[in-house]
């Protein structure tokens, strides 16, 4: 999420009441989830696990829980609850209606056709010729490009699935992204795409998703890309260009999937994958696992 403007790190200490580290006019541009920050974001950590990895990330402010060496370049936010304070500096900067408030500001393009029963949320942008079915749901902020079909209750920009345990429940990091539909891309019945946590959850250009879909939080769909039925992807996944995913193919988090490729049926992806054609519960290679199952039936 970037600021409307740019702010200073003692403002943003000052609004969280937290110590900091850094000049008192250290520039601060946003917040950002780990895996999506740029230089100018504030990023949260609250465990000695992830130090290193926000220290050393992109991010120039850090929100963190403990006074450590600040890295050259840098700057830190001392707080005693950094997910709490992550919040709070959102929804000062992003204001949140979950549809309690008819604000609207909503823009469409030339041509668009748009049933009666959707429900519009604020700041939504859509472009030209596209058709919204019965019954689809768009969350506030969403973009959507031109001569895009969205079909029967799907709901665009959902909250993240991101929380914490508390006192022995569960808190809500609170969702402040968006939802960005590219040109030319066709979305089935009752798919479920979540608005990023800070950043945008993106389906590219061209795309096209069956029905019953979940995409989480941040995840970066190409361009071209053919998506099936009961497919899962988690959240802050990148899939790239023209990446077929047959039915119920399910993704974890965090997970990278090269261009071009395909991954069959039932699939199931917790690593980072190459070019290539995967089938199986871990994202077994097709060709060895065909090679695999010839050895094994051979086994006398």
């Amino acid at each position: 999420m970037r600021f409307h403007s740019p702010q200073k790190l003692k403002s943003i200490a000052d609004l969280i009441g937290s110590e900091f580290v850094g000049p008192e006019d250290f520039v601060v541009l946003g917040t950002n989830e780990i895996h999506r920050v740029k230089p100018g974001d504030i990023v949260f950590v609250n465990h000695p696990k992830y130090y290193d990895k926000a220290l050393n990330s992109a991010a120039t402010i850090i929100l963190i829980d403990k006074k450590v060496d600040c890295p050259e370049g840098k700057a830190l936010l001392v707080s005693d609850d950094p997910f709490r304070d992550f919040n709070k500096i959102n929804t000062h900067f992003t204001r949140i209606y979950n549809f309690t408030e008819e604000l609207h500001d909503v823009e469409i393009g030339e041509g668009t056709r748009i049933h009666s029963s959707a429900v519009i949320g604020n700041n939504v942008k859509i472009g030209k010729n596209s058709l919204i079915f019965p019954n689809v749901v768009i969350g506030d902020r969403t973009e959507i490009g031109d001569n895009v079909i969205i079909q029967s209750g799907t709901v665009l920009g959902g909250d993240a699935f991101y929380y914490r345990k508390l006192n022995g429940n569960f808190d809500r990091l609170i969702s402040v992204g968006n939802v960005v539909v590219q040109n030319n891309v066709e979305i089935g019945n009752n798919c479920t795409i979540d608005r990023g946590v800070t950043d945008s959850t993106v389906i590219g250009e061209g795309s096209v998703l069956d029905n019953q879909i979940q995409i989480g939080h941040d995840t970066v769909i190409g361009k071209k890309c053919l998506i099936a039925s009961q497919v899962g992807i988690a959240g802050c996944c990148i899939i790239g260009d023209e990446v077929t995913l047959w039915g119920q193919v399910g993704i974890a988090s965090g997970n990278t999937i090269e261009g071009g490729s395909v991954l069959l049926g039932k699939t199931g992806v917790n690593r980072d994958l190459k070019k290539g054609t995967y089938i199986g519960m871990f994202a077994e290679d097709f060709k060895g696992y065909l090679k695999k199952e010839v050895k094994l039936r051979n086994l006398k």
